[in-house]
């Protein structure tokens, strides 16, 4: 940020980024306060498409951002929750306005309007009068529509808007009285068995299910299964998807699709031939290849795709095309497109839309590719669906919880052919912080706030809908990008960004109806910088919360003691973005960081602060009894497991990296090429590959989830 007194953001200036969420000045991690710079304030208003180049654009925009909403009859979406909420309605001088609420269902219930002082305002030159319209207590939950007749003398209008009805509060965990649940997490492209693809996928999903819930684990958590490239080479962070709305036929297992059944004797040498190249390297423990793994399913898929489907496996999967409808279309057709630049033709113009004649032209030529990519995603659903059932015939009250990344790649299937709704020229990342004290920068477009009102946030009702779909809970990474993002203009550092708010209110709304419809638990990384008040909201709507034990400190700056952490959380002893607890407790973090040159502190006073950090731990777990002077490395990750069952909180994660002595972290924040981030295999301490055929069987893996187990049930 510079310093220049031209660079002061004027009164106006401010007054117009604060009207469209933008944050004029924040307060650091640090506890330093910050102003932002005008020039940082003008990028981002233009982002949202607001002119604010000089003065006079500034005045012009000012007005326009207050009349606006009273353009219209009727608002676009309206977010109410249950039994409560209004509408407000603009209406012309000298007319007359009569309300219907069409539900969900097809019938139509009229509203009355009370009697009351309306507020008037001129706009356009004419007057406008604002009409609130309280909606009946008894409106189901649901999205609704609701219809505004404007009649006068001389014209008759009709407006619609979107009422979305949402829950007041989330229904808890399916738990008996007293119980907590605890579940596995794991980095499900990391965990293969002897029949994988060299990469851990939705059968092995299922098998790991059936091991967790059989151990007593209530559900599953995994890494964000969304869909990546099509082409190699492949993205290996599971957050920086091209579409959060399709999943990543990278992790179908290409047999148990019924078309396998029916190959021609030399496809199916050519199949299996296949399958054992890749399947040489599971017992790998030092680098997954994606791209290898991507390579040869594909061209086992294009196999079974050729099989002439049955009538009823045809019927299915036109159902499926049904159902997901033009999205898919549009999915499927990016995915295309991609393989048609990779074969050597020339790429679209950048900037080319969805829309555009030369897009339409190639949608038809390319119909066979675009049919093939939709029958992926219909195997997908299938096989999800599978682990689902996997999960819930092992005992598990919960099942399958998947993970939704913050957002998207700039160059992926969602921002193109959702462009509208995507910020052009930002990207979306964090300030510093204590563990990434340059600032992220994650290369993901924001979306746009207003867009998403417009949309009757359909985008994300979509999105959680269909990862709910066949999973019992979601957790949200990062849930603070529902309330407000950092969003950081193209080419400047992380640091050099602001706050960009959204409209929390109506966005968990629809997470919650969504998420209550399909009788799921979601899970919030409320971690970071978190204004106090958004932590207190998340659990007033039933959202669980997270809580990390070694994040976790009372006034002192030591562990904070179990019985006060929260309720209302899943918590758990480490994160992805920390090493394993094995690597934790040797302070790899920090010899990692290091190594990278990302910290901003000497190494000596990042290491004497982690020291003290991890003996006051060790002490704590000493005086309770948990642990002895010579602890082994095992004895004191199960210490701090079962310190951590002490805890009232709902829900408690058990890291499979935990549980096989795993050190490598799978992804350091801050980093690209620097570290192989996303591409370790689940390997032992020894860094011997761990595979799902011997786990159920492991000592360490039976003596980590038998203590957890074991404290919790001793409670009941």
């Amino acid at each position: 940020m510079t310093d220049g007194t031209d660079d002061i953001p004027s009164s106006a200036l401010t007054e117009l980024a604060r009207a469209h969420g933008i944050a004029t000045e924040y307060d650091s991690f640090f506890g330093e306060q910050v102003t932002v710079p005008a020039t940082t304030l003008r990028t981002i208003l233009s982002a949202m498409g607001v002119a604010a180049g000089d003065a006079e654009s500034v005045e012009t925009a000012l007005g326009e951002v207050e009349a606006a909403p009273w353009r219209r009859i009727v608002p676009p979406s309206t977010v109410v929750r249950a039994g409560s909420g209004e509408l407000a309605l603009h209406v012309a001088d000298g007319h007359d306005v009569e309300v219907v609420i069409v539900l969900e269902d097809g019938s139509i219930r009229p509203v009355a309007i009370p009697a009351q002082q309306p507020v008037a305002r001129t706009v356009d030159g004419a007057t406008r009068w604002r009409v609130r319209v309280p909606v009946p207590s008894d409106v189901p939950l649901g999205w609704h529509t609701v219809n505004a007749r404007q009649s006068g003398p001389t014209d008759d209008v009709i407006e619609t808007g979107a009422l979305i009805v949402t829950p007041q509060r989330l229904t808890p965990p399916p738990a008996g009285t007293g119980e907590r649940s605890w579940g596995l997490m794991a980095q499900l492209y990391s965990v293969r068995s002897r029949r994988s693809w060299g990469l851990g996928d939705f059968a092995d999903l299922a098998d790991l299910a059936a091991v967790a819930g059989e151990s007593g684990a209530d559900y599953l958590l995994i890494n964000p299964v969304h869909a990546a490239e099509v082409t190699e080479p492949i993205e290996p962070s599971p957050y920086l998807p091209s579409s959060r709305r399709f999943l990543a036929p990278l992790y179908v297992r290409p047999e148990l699709i019924p078309e396998a059944a029916y190959l021609t004797d030399p496809d199916r040498t050519r199949f299996e031939q296949l399958h054992a190249e890749v399947a040489a390297s599971n017992t790998n423990a030092s680098r997954l290849d994606r791209d290898a793994v991507w390579a040869a399913k594909r061209e086992a898929l294009e196999m079974l795709f050729a099989v002439e489907a049955t009538p009823a496996r045809r019927a299915g999967f036109d159902a499926f095309v049904r159902r997901e409808g033009r999205a898919l279309a549009d999915f499927a057709l990016w995915c295309a497109l991609r393989e048609h630049e990779a074969a050597g033709n020339d790429p679209l113009p950048a900037g080319t839309a969805i829309d555009d004649p030369a897009v339409t032209e190639l949608r038809e030529r390319l119909a066979d590719r675009i049919e093939f990519h939709s029958w992926l995603q219909w195997n997908v659903d299938d096989q999800l669906a599978d682990a689902a059932r996997a999960a819930a015939a092992a005992g598990m009250r919960i099942g399958i919880m998947h993970d939704l990344a913050v957002g998207v790649s700039t160059e992926g299937s969602d921002a193109w052919s959702m462009r509208a709704l995507y910020a052009p020229g930002v990207v979306v990342g964090a300030p510093p912080d204590m563990y990434n004290q340059q600032g992220q920068s994650w290369n993901q477009p924001p979306w746009l706030p207003s867009a998403l009102a417009e949309t009757a946030y359909a985008p994300l009702r979509d999105m959680v809908r269909g990862l709910l779909r066949h999973a019992g809970a979601l957790r949200i990474d990062h849930i603070l990008g529902f309330f407000r993002l950092w969003w950081i203009p193209e080419g400047s550092g992380p640091g050099e960004g602001t706050y960009v708010r959204y409209d929390h209110e109506a966005m968990i709304g629809v997470l919650a109806l969504e998420a209550e419809r399909a009788g799921a638990v979601i899970i919030g990384e409320d971690l970071g910088l978190v204004e106090p008040w958004v932590r207190d909201y998340l659990g007033e709507r039933g959202i669980l919360g997270t809580s990390v034990l070694w994040f976790e400190r009372d006034e002192d700056g030591g562990p904070l003691p179990p019985e006060r952490y929260r309720t209302d959380v899943l918590a758990t002893v480490n994160t992805h973005d920390l090493p394993p607890t094995a690597g934790y407790l040797d302070g790899e973090h920090v010899a990692l960081r290091a190594r990278l040159q990302l910290l901003t502190r000497s190494v000596e006073d990042e290491w004497a602060d982690f020291e003290a950090e991890r003996d006051r731990m060790l002490g704590v777990l000493r005086s309770r009894g948990l642990i002895d002077d010579d602890a082994s490395e095992q004895e004191v990750i199960e210490a701090l497991h079962v310190f951590l069952a002490a805890s009232p909180s709902r829900l408690l994660g058990v890291s499979l990296v935990d549980a096989v002595g795993e050190k490598r972290v799978q992804n350091q924040p801050g980093t690209d090429d620097e570290y192989p981030n996303w591409q370790v295999p689940l390997a032992d301490s020894d860094r011997r590959a761990v595979l799902l055929d011997d786990l159920a069987k492991s000592p360490r893996f039976r003596s980590l989830v038998d203590a957890v187990e074991r404290s919790l049930r001793r409670e009941e």
